[in-house]
């Protein structure tokens, strides 16, 4: 009997403690205030750009690259829109279109006497084309109107087409290859207001869920498929990017 009266004592101080009424008492106050950084009903517009370009003449990479002849380039154009449905959130979308060539004369690889070999004649080139739906949300920092941060959840989906070639003459081989992505991640960046109507931002993925999958033919001939899938939990500096915005 004392002790089934001990663990209903217990029970019953456990259940107290942890009530609304004590759990309303013993709330911390962290002192943080949301403030409204961006009001409700302001539409956002942007857009990012990227390009890049290269030419190797008998260029040496490490003493292991050698006799490289190479030319090639990439870009990406990627515009945004969003509306803010309330204060500091928003909803928008964005559509992204790259393209990248590349163009292989010549390329040694020499790892010793045992091992080596080299690459000529290539040309691969490749489109890509992406659109996502986007859920921001905004906090300002401290009483700051013109600095704030910034955490983006995105769904994405692309489609690739590719093809890519080696050897000339009656030694030609072609590949051509499609390959559809799905993706979704989480997105956080910071945005400065340049005035009242402009900011520039950045933002660089963390965490995100990644399914690709590929169908090939060579030489109008052979097929080949592939699927991939990753769970990604870390940041990725590969997936910085900046741009600028209007406020409407």
């Amino acid at each position: 009997m004392k002790k089934a009266g001990f663990y209903i004592l217990l029970m019953l101080t456990t259940w107290f403690m942890t009530s609304p009424v004590m759990a309303k008492k013993n709330k911390y106050d962290r002192g943080i205030v949301m403030k409204t950084f961006i009001p409700k009903g302001q539409w956002m517009v942007g857009a990012t750009f990227s390009y890049n370009e290269h030419v190797d003449q008998n260029f040496e990479f490490l003493s292991v690259l050698k006799d490289i002849n190479s030319e090639g380039y990439s870009f990406k154009v990627t515009p945004l829109v969003s509306y803010f449905i309330a204060d500091n959130i928003s909803i928008g979308g964005r559509f992204t279109y790259s393209r990248s060539f590349t163009k292989i004369d010549n390329i040694s690889l020499d790892l010793g006497d045992d091992l080596s070999f080299e690459v000529k004649d290539y040309n691969g080139e490749s489109n890509t084309y992406t659109g996502s739906f986007f859920v921001r949300t905004y906090l300002n920092l401290g009483d700051s109107k013109r600095f704030g941060l910034f955490n983006e959840a995105r769904l994405a989906y692309g489609y690739s087409a590719g093809t890519s070639s080696t050897g000339t003459g009656t030694d030609l081989s072609g590949m051509y290859q499609l390959k559809h992505n799905l993706n979704l991640s989480v997105a956080p960046g910071i945005t400065c207001f340049v005035n009242d109507f402009t900011a520039v931002e950045a933002s660089i993925g963390v965490a995100g869920l990644n399914f690709n999958w590929y169908d090939q033919k060579k030489d109008q001939v052979y097929t080949g498929k592939r699927t991939a899938s990753s769970a990604n939990f870390k940041i990725n500096l590969l997936s910085i990017d900046l741009g600028i915005v209007f406020y409407l």
